[in-house]
C-alpha cells in the first residue's frame, strides 16, 4: 500500500510549488521574531530615582542630598527606592543653608511617596515608567513577560487540535490575525492589568501562527526539503524580524508607539491568504477529496509535470482514512519504560533549552555596551546557528549535534564571571556565544524529537515537549531577576543546567539514518549509564533425571 509522499512523489522535490510554499511560509514567520521580543525595549527599566516635590523650596545644594547614596556592585549611586525624609530635610534646610554642615547620614529614610523621576535618554517611556514598575512592584515587569509566555503554553496546548480540526491554513491566519489586532489594542492599554490581558492573547496567537506554519510546511514539502523547512525556512526569517527591532525600536522611543508600529507588519501578510494553500492531507483526511485532487494537479501543473489520470486509489483513500482514526492518549507517552524514559529526558531538555534561549535574549539591556546594538547582535547570531544546525543534521549524528551544541551554550556561561569589570565587553562575547549554542541547538531539537517517537504518537510527543519548552520561557524572565542577588547567580544556574542536559542527551538513541519508528515497539532503546553488566538474565533450574543432579540454565533476556 502506498503513502502519501508515494502517492505525491510525481510532483518532485523541489519545482517552483515547493519553492514558492518555502519562500512564503517563511516570510509569514518574520513578525514572530519582530514583534515577539519588543518586550526587550518595551519593558525595560528606566534609570530612576525618587520625586521631590517642588513646592519644597529646597535650593540646588540641598535638592542633590535628598536621596541617598548605596553601594552598587563596585561604585556608589543615588538610591532608586529611598529618599530622606522630607519633613526632616525641610526643617534642615531653614537652619542650615550649606548642606555639608550636617550629617545627613542620620536623617531617617522613606520610600518613593510621590512617585519616581525616570531617565529619558534612552527612553521617551517604557511600561516601567508608563505604571511605575519598581521597587516594590519591580516583579510587575518579568511577570508580563510570563504572562506573554503563559499565552505561549495556552497556545502549543490548543493550536494543534485547532489545526486538526478547521484546518492548518485556517488556524495559521486566523491566529496570526489574533497577534496582530490584541497588539495594535495593547498598545493603548490604559493600565498594567489590561496590559498582561492583552499579551497572554498575543502569546496565544504567535506559537500557534508558527506551529501552524511548521505543519503546513512539512505537509505541503517533500521529505527532502524538510528539514531544511524545520531550521533555515522557518527560523532565519524569524532571526531577520529579531535583527529588524533593535533598528525600529532606535527610532521610537516610546512602547506605546512602537508596540503599534510592529503589530501593523502582519497587516501585510494578508495578501498570502490567496497564495497558501490548505494541506492536502489535511484535506484528505477530511474527505475533500476533490479539493485535494485538484491541488495537487495545479501543482504538477506549476512543476510542468503531467499528473496521472488517477491519483488516489479508493483503497489507498480508505487506508489513509483509518490510519487518522487511529487515537492515542497521552498515557501512551508513559505506556513502557522505554518511551516513558525518552519523553521524561525529553521534557527536561525541551524547558532547559527554552529557559536559556529565552534568559538570554531578554537579558540584552543588562549586557556591557549599547542595547540596540546587542539586540541585533543577539538576533544575527541566530542567522549562522540555524545554518549550522543544517549542516550539523546533514554531517553528523543527532546526539552528537545537539549534545555539543548544548554544551557549548552552556559551558561558555561558566567563564564570565572571572572576567574583570573593564573587560566587560569580554562577557558580550561570551553571551553570544552561549546564544549560539543554545540557538543551534534548538532547531536541531525539533527534527530529532519528531525522529524519536513513532508516527502513532510523534505529534503528541513533540507537542508535549514544546508544552515543556513553554514552562521554561514562563519561568525564564524571572532567571536574571536573581542577579539582584548575586551578580553571576543567573549565567552559573543556566550553565550548569545547560550542561546537565547535554548530558541527558547521550543518554537518548541515535535516529541518523535509521527508519522513521511506525508503533511505540518499534523505537530506538534508550542508553543506560551502568557499571558491569548491561543485560537480564532468565534463570532455570532443571532435574536431571538420570543423575538426580540439580543443574541451573542462564539465558540473555534482553538487552537494557
Amino acid at each position: 500500500m502506498r503513502d502519501y509522499d508515494e502517492i505525491t512523489a510525481f510532483l518532485g522535490e523541489w519545482g517552483p510549488f515547493q519553492k514558492i510554499i518555502f519562500f512564503l511560509l517563511s516570510i509569514s514567520v518574520f513578525p514572530n521574531g519582530f514583534c515577539g521580543m519588543s518586550i526587550v525595549f518595551v519593558g525595560d527599566i528606566p534609570e530612576h530615582r525618587c520625586l521631590i516635590p517642588g513646592n519644597l523650596n529646597l535650593s540646588e545644594a540641598w535638592m542633590n542630598r535628598t536621596i541617598p547614596l548605596e553601594q552598587d556592585k563596585d561604585k556608589l549611586q543615588y538610591s532608586k527606592c529611598r529618599r530622606y525624609r522630607l519633613d526632616v530635610i525641610k526643617n534642615l534646610s531653614e537652619i542650615f543653608p550649606d548642606p555639608d554642615s550636617v550629617n545627613i547620614s542620620e536623617v531617617g529614610q522613606e520610600p518613593c511617596l510621590d512617585g519616581w523621576v525616570y531617565s529619558k535618554e534612552q527612553y521617551i517611556s517604557t511600561i516601567v515608567s508608563e505604571w511605575n514598575l519598581v521597587c516594590n512592584d519591580d516583579w510587575k515587569a518579568p511577570f508580563a513577560m510570563s504572562v506573554f509566555f503563559v499565552g505561549v503554553l495556552t497556545g502549543s496546548f490548543i493550536s494543534g487540535q485547532l489545526s486538526d480540526r478547521f484546518g492548518r491554513k485556517l488556524v495559521m491566519f486566523g491566529t496570526m490575525a489574533v497577534q496582530t489586532v490584541f497588539s495594535m489594542l495593547q498598545a493603548f492599554s490604559p493600565n498594567w492589568e489590561i496590559f498582561c490581558i492583552l499579551n497572554f492573547l498575543v502569546g496565544l496567537g504567535q506559537i500557534s501562527n508558527l506551529v501552524a506554519a511548521f505543519v503546513l510546511g512539512s505537509e505541503l514539502l517533500g521529505k527532502s526539503i524538510r528539514v531544511a523547512f524545520a531550521t533555515v525556512g522557518a527560523f532565519i526569517p524569524y532571526a531577520i524580524g529579531y535583527m529588524a527591532l533593535p533598528l525600529v525600536a532606535y527610532f521610537i522611543r516610546s512602547w506605546s508607539t512602537l508596540l503599534f508600529l510592529l503589530s501593523l507588519s502582519g497587516v501585510l501578510y494578508i495578501p498570502l491568504w490567496w497564495f497558501i494553500p490548505e494541506s492536502p492531507r489535511w484535506l484528505l483526511i477530511n474527505s475533500r477529496i476533490k479539493e485535494a485532487e485538484g491541488l495537487l494537479r495545479r501543482a504538477a501543473k506549476k512543476n510542468g509535470i503531467t499528473p496521472p489520470d488517477v491519483l488516489f486509489s479508493d483503497l489507498e483513500l480508505e487506508d489513509m482514512k483509518a490510519k487518522s482514526k487511529q487515537t492515542h492518549s497521552i498515557i501512551h507517552l508513559f505506556k513502557t519504560r522505554n518511551i516513558r524514559a525518552i519523553t521524561l529526558i525529553n521534557l527536561l531538555i525541551w524547558m532547559i533549552l527554552t529557559a536559556e534561549y529565552f534568559s538570554l535574549s531578554l537579558n540584552t539591556p543588562n549586557l556591557h555596551g549599547d542595547d540596540y546594538l546587542n539586540c541585533f547582535f543577539a538576533g544575527a547570531i541566530e542567522v549562522p546557528a540555524y545554518v549550522a544546525s543544517w549542516l550539523l543534521l546533514q554531517r553528523f549524528s543527532r546526539r552528537f549535534s545537539l549534545s555539543s551544541t548544548l554544551f557549548l551554550g552552556g559551558i561558555v556561561l561558566f567563564f564570565i564571571q572571572p572576567i574583570p569589570s573593564n573587560l566587560a565587553a569580554i562577557s558580550t562575547v561570551l553571551v553570544m556565544i552561549g546564544k549560539f549554542g543554545t540557538t543551534t541547538a534548538f532547531a536541531i531539537v525539533f527534527v530529532y524529537t519528531s525522529e524519536l517517537y513513532p508516527t502513532a504518537v510523534r505529534n503528541m510527543g513533540v507537542g508535549m515537549s514544546s508544552m515543556a519548552s513553554r514552562v521554561g520561557s514562563i519561568i525564564s524572565p524571572y532567571i536574571f531577576f536573581l542577579g539582584i542577588y548575586h551578580e553571576f547567580l543567573p549565567y552559573i544556574l543556566m550553565g550548569t543546567l545547560t550542561v546537565f542536559s547535554a548530558i541527558l542527551v547521550l543518554l537518548l538513541p541515535e535516529t541518523i539514518n535509521i527508519p522513521l519508528p511506525e508503533t511505540i515497539d518499534q523505537m530506538q532503546k534508550i542508553k543506560r549509564l551502568k557499571c558491569g553488566s548491561t543485560h537480564k538474565y532468565h534463570y532455570r533450574f532443571y532435574k536431571n533425571g538420570t543423575t538426580g543432579e540439580t543443574n541451573m540454565v542462564v539465558s540473555k533476556k534482553e538487552e537494557i
